[in-house]
């Protein structure tokens, strides 16, 4: 799958864009806060109605501007399609494919798949399980509808019992008919991420070696507290007066976690800078195989700013792994031309790049297909 061409109009600080893109690679170099990035999460917003840095809609809109539009043109398992996405500042989002419009977003996730790298993964490894948790449900449900299904209505039903403890009901019997409902989601969520963790393990390690070129050991250890539960209605019920007392639910899967370890060792109370961006980087190109793997596609791979923080021989190794044929069409942002001029090199001329600057993109090169 790839993006042929973008259109933007409005959208954060880019007032107007036109954009025709190389098959493989497409470099943006400018300095910080020129737009570099805001074009990646265009795309971004393209494939997961949303932006990455997790903004309300009305912040994408271009200040002083009532309404964003973004258009692009794919090529998806050999057919064209367009995507449009439509925000005003008064109005819930449109979003189009091939000119009709969604009745439920949720139903355009995984259907262009993508994979972003930025600066801001190491708060997978930094933050709470909040974070991690996010990152699997946007992972897997790319590639399984069913699980998405799960997440949303074990996610209503959760919503629906926390109303029901911070209004103080004590009812037993209602208690039962909301976990009830939340029981089979619950266990599909927990299976599938149960397997999930254990696939990606040895395609992440694979993908840390060879980036770190050592011997550390990285590890991924899910955590959940429906492994130690007989079953999940007996954890309910074992946790039901402690929720009552609390006012909100303490057990489920809204509480798992993955444990990030190097040498056996928490990666968030021990990883160097580097070692924890390289951690983060191998978990994405990990994401993107295992995205390769199930959809059956090649995902967008956007990688924004990633060569900060990392030694001159991880960054060589990086650029040595994306040129590999198993990656598709690559996005990738930086202030150094020399790391663009590499990869560019790398990719035969078949490549386009542009500098950055106040939101306007002037091609510094342009390759004919």
């Amino acid at each position: 799958m790839l993006i042929k061409s973008l259109s933007i109009d409005n959208f954060k600080n880019i007032e107007r864009a036109r954009m025709e893109f190389s098959p493989k690679v497409n470099g943006l170099l400018g300095q910080n806060g020129m737009g570099k990035s805001n074009l990646l999460d265009a795309i971004f917003t393209l494939s997961f109605t949303k932006s990455y840095c997790r903004v309300p809609d009305s912040m994408l809109i271009r200040r002083g501007e009532q309404f964003s539009l973004v258009k692009a043109e794919y090529l998806r398992r050999g057919v064209e399609e367009d995507i449009s996405l439509g925000l005003t500042d008064c109005k819930r989002k449109s979003l189009k494919r091939k000119g009709k419009e969604y009745q439920r977003l949720s139903e355009h996730i995984g259907e262009f798949p993508l994979v972003m790298i930025s600066p801001a993964d190491v708060d997978l490894v930094r933050e709470s399980a909040d974070e991690r948790r996010r990152w699997m449900d946007m992972v897997i449900s790319q590639g399984d509808a069913r699980y998405l299904d799960a997440l949303i209505r074990y996610t209503k039903a959760l919503e629906q019992r926390n109303r029901m403890l911070k209004d103080g009901v004590s009812d037993a019997s209602l208690y039962y008919a909301i976990e009830a409902m939340m029981e089979p989601a619950a266990q599909y969520i927990f299976e599938t991420r149960t397997e999930w963790v254990k696939s990606l393990e040895p395609i992440f390690r694979d993908f840390y070696e060879r980036i770190s070129g050592s011997d550390e050991v990285p590890g991924l250890t899910y955590s959940s507290q429906m492994q130690d539960a007989k079953s999940y209605a007996d954890m309910m019920e074992c946790h039901r007066q402690r929720d009552i007392i609390l006012r909100h639910t303490s057990a489920g899967t809204h509480r798992d976690d993955i444990l990030f370890t190097l040498n056996d060792m928490e990666m968030r109370r021990t990883g160097s800078q580097g070692q924890c961006k390289t951690f983060v980087v191998a978990l994405r190109l990990a994401q993107y195989a295992f995205l390769s793997q199930t959809t059956g596609m090649k995902p967008l791979l956007l990688l924004d700013d990633i060569f900060d923080k990392l030694d001159s021989c991880r960054v060589e190794r990086i650029v040595k792994l994306v040129e590999d044929p198993a990656f598709g069409q690559i996005f990738i942002t930086d202030t150094n031309r020399s790391h663009l001029d590499e990869i560019m090199m790398r990719a035969g001329g078949d490549y386009r790049l542009w500098e950055v600057n106040n939101g306007h993109f002037t091609p510094l090169h342009h390759e004919k297909d």
